[in-house]
């Protein structure tokens, strides 16, 4: 598979198979996440690779900040287990999880807040790089993955539920597999560039 057929063919599903993807398989597809471009040249991303014995724990725990979260905002009893089921579902039982978290090493620290928090954003645009790395690369091996936004709405979650490293600041999870026997993601939806790109 090239690197443009990659592209265009590499789709979310969340329909796994359970059996684990090999640990060498993780570390090739970890690598490629390193190949992405990045602020100053460095490496400001950390990864976890969570094991099945510590995802209970991380799924209660980030389920008790989302479930906090939710009944701020006024959801109904049942929509927020409905919710919370999914989601712990989704930790729990991922054949393989890597939770992408970002440092702030090698960044600038500048003075002010806002080029400060911009310095932020490049990390985490970088980031975004690096994780679709790890998607492609798993889909050029014939593994499906998908991405969750969670850890980055729950980042103390994390890092107490797995005793994270002092600095790092979860991110994002990327779950990958093995395709469920017959699942296949439905066709993307056409791209249209009138509505995306402008010149002027």
């Amino acid at each position: 598979m090239d690197a443009l057929d990659a592209i265009r063919t590499r789709r979310s599903l969340r329909q796994l198979d359970p059996r684990p993807v090999p640990h060498d398989t993780l570390d090739t597809l970890l690598e490629l996440a390193a190949t992405a471009p990045a602020p100053h040249h460095t490496r400001p991303w950390r990864y976890v690779i969570v094991l099945p014995r510590s995802r209970e724990r991380l799924a209660v725990a980030m389920g008790a900040a989302w479930r906090a979260d939710l009944e701020r905002d006024g959801h109904a009893p049942a929509v927020i287990e409905r919710l919370l089921r999914r989601s712990r579902r989704q930790v729990a039982g991922a054949p393989a999880l890597i939770l992408a978290c970002l440092t702030n090493e090698g960044l600038r620290a500048w003075p002010d807040e806002r080029r400060a928090r911009n310095e932020w954003a490049m990390a985490q645009q970088s980031l975004g790089a690096a994780m679709q790395n790890v998607m492609l690369g798993a889909h050029a091996l014939g593994l499906a993955s998908y991405w969750i936004s969670a850890p980055l709405f729950a980042p103390e979650a994390c890092a107490n539920a797995l005793a994270l490293p002092d600095g790092y600041v979860a991110q994002a999870f990327v779950v990958v597999g093995y395709p469920a026997g017959g699942a296949a993601p439905g066709p993307r939806p056409p791209i249209d560039l009138s509505k995306l790109v402008t010149e002027r």
